[in-house]
């Protein structure tokens, strides 16, 4: 099928309002962007408060080094984890209201539906490989930004 032709089909079959079919559970994604940032500037804040204060009792200079990224690579990985667990049920909520038929029509129709039907571990169906797909993904992605703002401030 062409996209095109998808888009044909969808419009025929749901009108303009299918194009937007599991907009609110993508709204609800915010929140998991939301407790992984706050995590990580957490973490972050206490890995510079730790390298601070070793500088401080050995009487140097506290200088950015190769393990500093690690350990932010490592900050972004715990975060992440911690972030997708508590909030990956809006990403099972999405993909059911994404699927075609009117069984699912809302966010919390779905999310009772779906626990009614198939129980609360339903909502966590698929969490270990969408970890898997993450966890590398943002750790390089957060690194390269630290890295990034470490060059731009000289």
């Amino acid at each position: 099928m062409s996209a095109l032709e998808c888009i044909r089909k969808v419009y025929s079959t749901d009108g303009f309002k299918g194009f937007y079919r599991g907009m609110s559970a993508s709204y609800a994604g915010i929140s998991e962007t939301v407790i992984h940032f706050v995590i990580y500037e957490s973490i972050k804040r206490r890995l510079l408060e730790y390298k601070t204060a070793t500088a401080m009792d050995d009487g140097e200079e506290s200088t950015k080094e190769a393990s500093d990224f690690v350990g932010l690579m490592l900050a972004a990985a715990t975060s992440k984890t911690c972030a997708t667990s508590i909030a990956y049920p809006h990403e099972v909520v999405r993909t059911r209201l994404r699927e075609e038929g009117t069984k699912y029509r809302s966010f919390f129709q779905t999310l009772s539906l779906v626990v009614r039907e198939e129980g609360y571990g339903s909502l966590y169906r698929g969490l270990t490989t969408h970890l898997v797909r993450q966890i590398p993904n943002t750790a390089i992605m957060m690194s390269t930004y630290e890295v990034v703002v470490y060059l731009l401030n000289g």
